[in-house]
C-alpha cells in the first residue's frame, strides 16, 4: 500500500473534510470510516502501480524490495488485494457519505493506475496528470463533508495541485539514474536534471504563494493561518532557489524533504485556524 505515502495522501483528504463548513463538530466514527475508506482507495492504486510495474521496479534500487518486485508476492494477489480495497474504499464512502465522493474517488484511483502509471514510460507530461489524483484526495475530502463541488474546495486541491510539482521534480533529480535506467520521464527536461527543471520548481513555487491565500479569500480560515502558509510558500521558494544555484543531489533533496514537511504544516495550520 506504500502506507507513507497513503497515509500521506489520507491525512489530507481527512482534513479537508473537517474544514468543510457543514461538518460542524467532530464525528470520530465518521472520520475513522474517511480516514479506512481513503487508505483503502490509495493502497488500492499503489497496489496496481507494484503489480504493473514489478520488472521495472525490481531494477530500481530504491523499490527492488517492494512485496511484488522483490518476489515476496505475486501479481495476482496484488491484483485480488487492489480489487477488494478499491471496491470497499469507493463503497465506504458511496455508503456512509455521498455518491459524489464515490465516484470521485474511483476516478482518482483508475487516473492514477491506469493513465499516470503507464504515461511515466512515454513523456513527461506523466507528472502534469500524476498531479491530478495526488490532490483529488483534498476534493474528495471536501465532497464528503460539504456535497458539492464549489470553489471554496478546489482552492484545498490547488494548494495540493501544486505542491507535486516541486515535490516529484525534487524526487525525480535525486533518483534520476534509476528512473533513466528503467525509461521514466518524469523530469521536464529530456537532458535530466537541468536548470531548466530547477527554473519550473520556482515557477510552481511562486504561484503556491497566492494559492495558499485562497482558503482564507473564501472563509475557511482565519488571519493567523495565512501567514503560517505564506511563511511556508516562501520557504519552499528559498529551497527551491537553492537548487537552481547549486544544481546538485543535496539541494534537491534539501527541497524534496522540505515538501514532505509543508502539507502537514499548511493543512494543519488551515483546520487549527478553522477551529
Amino acid at each position: 500500500m506504500k502506507f507513507t505515502l497513503s497515509f500521506t495522501v489520507v491525512f489530507t483528504c481527512v482534513i479537508c473534510y473537517l474544514l468543510a463548513p457543514k461538518v460542524a463538530a467532530y464525528d470520530w466514527k465518521m472520520i475513522l470510516i474517511l480516514f479506512f475508506a481513503g487508505l483503502c482507495i490509495t493502497g488500492s492504486a499503489n497496489a496496481i502501480n507494484q503489480a504493473v510495474e514489478k520488472d521495472t521496479d525490481a531494477q530500481m534500487k530504491r523499490t527492488a524490495n517492494r512485496p511484488v518486485a522483490s518476489g515476496r508476492m505475486s501479481q495476482k494477489t496484488a491484483y485480488t488485494f487492489a480489487l477488494i480495497a478499491g471496491i470497499l474504499g469507493v463503497a465506504l464512502m458511496w455508503y456512509y457519505f455521498n455518491i459524489s465522493s464515490a465516484l470521485l474517488s474511483a476516478f482518482s484511483l483508475f487516473l492514477y493506475a491506469f493513465i499516470y502509471t503507464p504515461l511515466k514510460k512515454i513523456n513527461s507530461i506523466a507528472v502534469l496528470v500524476g498531479a491530478f489524483p495526488g490532490a483529488l484526495p483534498c476534493l474528495i475530502g471536501w465532497v464528503a463533508g460539504n456535497d458539492d463541488f464549489s470553489l471554496a474546495g478546489w482552492s484545498l486541491f490547488l494548494v495540493q495541485f501544486l505542491w507535486q510539482f516541486p515535490h516529484f521534480w525534487a524526487i525525480a533529480w535525486v533518483s534520476h539514474n534509476d528512473y533513466s535506467k528503467v525509461g521514466f520521464k518524469l523530469l521536464p527536461a529530456k537532458e535530466g536534471p537541468t536548470r531548466f527543471t530547477a527554473l519550473q520548481s520556482i515557477m510552481y513555487a511562486v504561484l503556491m504563494i497566492p494559492i495558499g491565500f485562497l482558503p482564507n479569500y473564501f472563509g475557511l480560515t482565519g488571519e493567523i493561518s495565512k501567514w503560517i502558509v505564506l511563511v511556508a510558500n516562501i520557504f519552499m521558494v528559498v529551497q527551491c532557489v537553492r537548487l537552481y544555484q547549486n544544481m546538485g543531489v543535496p539541494a534537491a533533496r534539501r527541497v524534496m524533504f522540505s515538501s514532505y514537511i509543508y502539507l502537514p504544516i499548511v493543512y494543519l495550520a488551515y483546520l487549527a485556524d478553522k477551529l
